[in-house]
């Protein structure tokens, strides 16, 4: 949902871009955008650039935890008719609308498909998100920063609007910190009831050791995610990735899945694992290397290049 000082961007636009922009589904293209395909700031405001677009659609961040510095930004688009939004797409950057823009940062999309063998009852719908976009921001500051994307379309550019709230800080480790010697759940922990470990359908098999048992030992994915109770609703595609890359790298990664909710009830709150971790929202991925470092973290959404470049991050 765009936010007030967000929605000046669109609102000041020409009336010609008041109309929602038809649907578009150019994965193959939106998997490469050129930075040729997109205006180059050239002294202009976020307010100036949006102006250039004919349409407008829908930018719905997929990823929420941001510090000063490089930071990852996923987000999906979509429009009021005919559901998500799929062609080569740019971000631009700025403290508020009137404020200088910079970029434009690529945002490939990275596709969330899976081999059908993978695919989960909660990720089987005809209507399910395909790819995710992805771009890297340079955050200068605490603060909030308003964002646009442009999308290159067949009749010109469409564009998306939204914020994100830069902390000064987060408690969460990050990539180069050692992570907490968490104990994850295995068919012990739980007693033998395996419908307390994974709320997927049908289950994966990500649950025979703890963390802490091969922590600093061996390479380790530790997907944190509920398919069945995903408030984002992208925690069944992620889950559905990394149940086809583990049979991908096999035994040269070990692949831990911990879900959210204590017993699988929201209303009982996050389990002991999320808060050792200092996790709120879900799903969060964390690739650990042999020595017992944080490799990658992916908070939100992520496609299945970018949870591949996370896994060699460990292995490397």
């Amino acid at each position: 949902m765009q936010t007030p000082a967000t929605a000046r961007v669109a609102s000041d636009q020409a009336s010609a871009a008041r109309r929602t922009a038809p649907g578009l589904d150019e994965l193959g293209a939106a998997e490469r955008p050129a930075r040729a395909l997109f205006p180059a700031v050239a002294g202009r405001t976020l307010q100036q650039i949006a102006e250039l677009s004919h349409s407008t659609i829908t930018l719905t961040a997929a990823s929420g935890t941001f510090t000063p510095g490089f930071d990852r930004f996923a987000f999906g688009l979509s429009d009021s008719t005919t559901g998500y939004v799929y062609a080569p797409t740019a971000i631009y950057l700025a403290p508020s609308p009137v404020s200088m823009a910079q970029g434009p940062f690529l945002a490939p999309a990275d596709s969330m498909q899976v081999a059908p063998q993978y695919r989960s009852e909660q990720n089987a719908g005809p209507s399910g998100i395909k790819a995710i976009y992805d771009t890297g921001l340079q955050l200068s500051r605490a603060g909030v920063y308003d964002v646009l994307s442009l999308t290159r379309g067949p009749k010109g550019l469409i564009a998306a609007s939204n914020e994100i709230a830069v902390a000064s800080s987060s408690p969460i480790p990050s990539v180069g910190s050692r992570p907490p010697a968490i104990a994850t759940d295995t068919p012990s922990s739980v007693h033998g009831d395996t419908t307390l470990l994974t709320t997927r359908t049908p289950p994966e098999n990500m649950h025979a050791v703890s963390f802490n048992t091969v922590l600093g030992k061996r390479p380790i994915a530790l997907l944190v995610s509920t398919p069945a109770l995903c408030t984002s609703r992208v925690c069944g595609p992620v889950t559905d990735i990394m149940v086809e890359l583990q049979h991908e790298y096999g035994s040269r990664v070990v692949f831990i899945h911990q879900e959210v909710f204590v017993d699988n009830d929201p209303a009982r709150g996050l389990r002991p694992q999320l808060r050792a971790f200092h996790l709120e929202t879900e799903p969060w991925l964390f690739t650990v290397n042999r020595h017992g470092v944080i490799a990658a973290r992916l908070d939100g959404a992520f496609g299945i290049n970018e949870a591949r470049r996370a896994l060699d991050a460990a292995l490397s």
